[in-house]
């Protein structure tokens, strides 16, 4: 898997001149690539060469012997953990060339890029928008069988906290937005989840018509009279699953009603065209032109691609540019949603395969009626 990973690295390296790729993942930016190609979790610097060497230097050691799985392994504490002294390292160790390319992750802050320059000034320090970080993102789109098993587990967990919060909120006993919270927590982690792969937001009656709940989540009644939103999902395996759910209790308010129709209806036609060849942005036009239709705006994106990051490529907007298409093996999510300042709101969201020939709803996300 990681094999296969490095393999298309090393022609894109190759075919753009790149003599070493460097992925940091610390505290002060988090580079997916590290674990993306290394399979360590976190805190670490990668180095790989064009010639397919590479050398891990993690912050743990210890957790890198269990989980990593690349060339050569150095403490980074060996180098006072600065990245530079450790590309210095990796520039012997490959035997580097003056004035050979060295690319960074676009995500470097400005000045950490500028210390780069002046400690390496012999060599060709690139900081691309279209570089590295594009090509590692365009390959993450793209889910591989063994991402795709991972996926589908923690979706499949994800389902069976649906039921029991479901379960829960139909016992009839108060219930509060941080007993919601706190479940999810529990079961994810019972289930033998890594945590959760966002805070959940968990927003009763009173609160929901904010797209995210400010706090998450309170101490507030969940599932009372009214619309209350839940969006939550787990991290397994490093892998974000990502659902929202509706809940509406006793009799709705005309408004009320309608939105919920016109959710689940624009969720009905949006899945219409996610399809394999599609534009990206097809599905939020159609959504987009339905909610106008009804006098009604989404303030937010239909979707986005979910990963070993919670939000990813792809994004499902309707916007002018370069389009994608979706192609098969990628995890997006599609989230309709309407917020009213006075009746609330509601959004309902799962997580979709994008397969060879149609697709694979993972999740079961849904509206609940109490």
């Amino acid at each position: 898997m990681f094999e296969q990973r490095i393999a298309k690295l090393l022609d894109w390296m190759n075919s753009q001149s790149i003599s070493m790729v460097v992925f940091e993942d610390s505290e002060s930016h988090r580079d997916p690539g590290v674990r993306y190609f290394s399979g360590l979790p976190s805190d670490g610097v990668l180095l790989v060469s064009a010639r397919g060497d590479s050398i891990l230097f993690p912050w743990d050691i210890n957790l890198a012997s269990k989980y990593a799985f690349t060339g050569k392994v150095i403490p980074y504490d060996d180098f006072g953990r600065n990245v530079q002294n450790a590309v210095k390292f990796g520039i012997e160790a490959f035997r580097l060339g003056k004035d050979s390319a060295i690319e960074i992750s676009e995500r470097t802050p400005y000045p950490v890029f500028l210390e780069y320059v002046d400690s390496l000034s012999n060599y060709d320090v690139l900081c691309r928008s279209n570089g590295l970080s594009a090509f590692v993102r365009e390959m993450r789109e793209t889910k591989d069988e063994t991402e795709l098993e991972i996926i589908r587990e923690g979706c499949r967990i994800t389902n069976q906290i649906i039921d029991k919060i479901e379960k829960k909120l139909k016992t009839g006993k108060e219930v509060s937005e941080s007993d919601i919270a706190f479940l999810i927590e529990k079961e994810a982690r019972n289930a033998g989840c890594e945590g959760l792969s966002f805070q959940t937001l968990a927003a009763g009656p009173s609160r929901s018509y904010g797209i995210h709940a400010f706090p998450n989540f309170t101490t507030g009644s969940f599932g009372s009279e009214g619309l209350s939103i839940l969006d939550f999902g787990v991290s397994y395996n490093g892998y974000a699953s990502d659902v929202t759910l509706t809940v509406a209790t006793g009799t709705l308010l005309p408004e009320q009603e309608q939105q919920l129709k016109l959710i689940q209806e624009a969720y009905e036609l949006a899945l219409s065209f996610y399809k394999a060849g599609n534009p990206v942005g097809l599905p939020a036009k159609k959504v987009d032109t339905f909610f106008k239709k009804h006098k009604r705006r989404m303030p937010h994106g239909l979707g986005h691609g979910i990963g070993l990051e919670i939000h990813e490529s792809p994004f499902v907007r309707d916007k002018s540019g370069v389009e994608k298409v979706f192609n098969p093996g990628m995890v997006v999510t599609l989230e309709p949603g309407l917020y009213h300042p006075v009746y609330g709101g509601c959004r309902y969201e799962n997580d979709i395969l994008i397969k060879e020939t149609g697709i694979e709803v993972l999740t079961a996300s849904r509206i609940i009626r109490l």
